[in-house]
C-alpha cells in the first residue's frame, strides 16, 4: 500500500502542518469574526432592536464558521497524536473554559428572545460578550505559550505526556500580551464585519472601535516581535534531523537561545511577508473603515489575521509545542506525527471533503449576503 503513496514521509509531514496552518487561518477568520462582534455587542448597540440586528449578522451562519475548529481539533488527533495529547493535558482547564464560553454562545442566541424582561435580555447580551471576550483571550493566550514554552515532558519508556505546570502559570506576561493582540484582532476583524453587513448608528459605532482594534492590533503585534526578538528564548535543533524516521521526540538534541525564533526570518526572507501582512494588513484596516466598498475591507482584515498567524507557524517551524521543561521533549514536525499511511489516508479525505465545505460556506454566505436592518430582523418570523 504505502508503495502507492506519491509523496514521501518528510513531504507529507509538512503538508499537514500546511494544512494545520490553514485550518487555524479558516476558523480564525470564519470564526473569528462571530467572537468580535459577541464582544463589542454591548457597546456597538445601545437599544433592544440594534442589539437584534447586530445578533442576527452572525445567527444564521456562527454553527457554520465553528465547523472548522471542530475540523482543526479533528485533524489534530489523526495527524498529530503526540500534539493532541500534550496539548489537551497541559491546557485542559483553558480548553475546558473555552467550551463553556462555546456552549453558552448559542444558548444565547436561543434564548435571549424568548422574553420579553429588559434584565432577561441584557443578561444574556453579557453572556454573548463575555463569550466572545474569553475564547478569544484563551485561544491568544495558549498561542503565547507555544512561543514561551510548555512545561511539559514525556515517560521515556512508553512516551506518556506529564504536564508539570499549573493553570495560572499560563498566564505568563507574554502570554497575556498574546491574549490581549488576540481580542483586538478579532474585535478589528467583527467590526469590519458589523460596518459591511449593518448601516446606521451600528455600523458607525463599529467603524469608530474597529479603527481603535486595528491599531491597537498592530502596536501589539509588533511591541510582541520585538519582545520575542530580544527577551524570549527560542529553540534550535542541533542534532541531525532524520525527517523520514518514525515519530519519536526523544531524538534530538536542542539548544536554547535568546532571539532563536527569529532564526527561519533569516533563513527564509520572503517569511517576512507574514509579519508586514500582520502590521500592514491592520493598519491599511484604519483607512478603508471609512470606505465605500467594505468586502474589501474585511478581505484586508482576513489577510492581517492570517499574517499575524502564519507570523507564529514560521517562527516556530518545525516545531509545533516547544518544552519550557526540558527543550529536547518540544514537539516538532518530524517526530509528531501519524505514520505515513495515517497522513495519506487523510490527505485523502481532505482533498475530497474540503471543497465540500468551501463551497457550501460560499453558498450560505451568498443566501444569507445584504444588510442586516431593523426592518429585515422584523419583517424576518425566523430572526433572533
Amino acid at each position: 500500500m504505502e508503495t502507492l503513496i506519491p509523496f514521501d514521509y518528510a513531504t507529507l509531514r509538512v503538508i499537514w502542518w500546511a494544512l494545520l496552518g490553514v485550518l487555524l487561518i479558516a476558523f480564525a477568520v470564519m470564526d473569528g469574526f462571530d467572537l468580535g462582534i459577541a464582544a463589542l455587542l454591548p457597546v456597538v448597540a445601545r437599544s433592544d432592536t440594534e442589539r437584534r440586528v447586530v445578533i442576527n449578522v452572525v445567527g444564521p451562519v456562527w454553527e457554520g464558521n465553528q465547523v472548522w475548529l471542530i475540523t482543526g481539533g479533528g485533524a489534530i488527533f489523526a495527524a498529530w497524536p503526540l500534539l493532541y495529547a500534550a496539548s489537551f493535558s497541559g491546557f485542559y482547564l483553558a480548553m475546558m473554559l473555552v467550551l463553556v464560553a462555546l456552549i453558552v454562545r448559542p444558548v444565547g442566541f436561543k434564548y435571549r428572545s424568548k422574553m420579553e424582561g429588559t434584565r432577561w435580555r441584557g443578561t444574556w447580551d453579557h453572556v454573548l460578550c463575555a463569550s466572545g471576550i474569553v475564547t478569544s483571550l484563551v485561544f491568544g493566550v495558549a498561542m503565547g505559550n507555544l512561543i514561551v514554552g510548555v512545561p511539559f515532558g514525556f515517560d521515556p519508556a512508553q512516551l506518556r505526556p506529564q504536564y508539570h505546570g499549573h493553570f495560572y502559570q499560563l498566564f505568563s506576561p507574554f502570554a497575556l500580551l498574546a491574549g490581549l493582540l488576540s481580542v483586538s484582532m478579532l474585535i478589528m476583524h467583527g467590526a469590519v464585519q458589523l460596518v459591511w453587513r449593518t448601516e446606521g448608528v451600528v455600523a458607525e459605532r463599529a467603524r469608530r472601535f474597529g479603527r481603535m482594534a486595528a491599531l491597537l492590533t498592530a502596536a501589539l503585534f509588533a511591541a510582541g516581535g520585538f519582545w520575542v526578538a530580544q527577551g524570549i528564548d527560542g529553540h534550535i535543533i542541533t542534532s541531525a534531523i532524520d525527517t523520514m524516521a518514525p515519530s519519536d521526540p526523544m531524538l534530538k538534541e536542542v539548544a536554547v537561545q535568546t532571539g532563536g525564533w527569529m532564526a527561519n526570518f533569516a533563513k527564509w526572507p520572503l517569511a517576512w511577508i507574514a509579519p508586514a501582512l500582520g502590521v500592514g494588513g491592520a493598519l491599511l484596516v484604519v483607512l478603508l473603515l471609512g470606505q465605500r466598498h467594505q468586502w474589501l475591507t474585511f478581505i484586508v482584515s482576513s489577510l492581517a489575521v492570517a499574517g499575524i498567524i502564519l507570523t507564529v507557524g514560521l517562527a516556530l517551524f518545525p516545531f509545533l509545542m516547544p518544552s519550557s521543561t526540558d527543550p529536547r521533549f518540544g514537539l516538532t514536525v518530524w517526530d509528531a506525527s501519524s505514520s505515513l499511511l495515517t497522513l495519506w489516508i487523510m490527505l485523502l479525505a481532505v482533498v475530497l471533503f474540503l471543497p465540500i465545505i468551501t463551497l457550501y460556506t460560499a453558498w450560505v454566505y451568498r443566501v444569507m449576503r445584504g444588510k442586516v436592518t431593523s426592518e429585515s430582523v422584523d419583517g424576518t418570523p425566523n430572526s433572533y
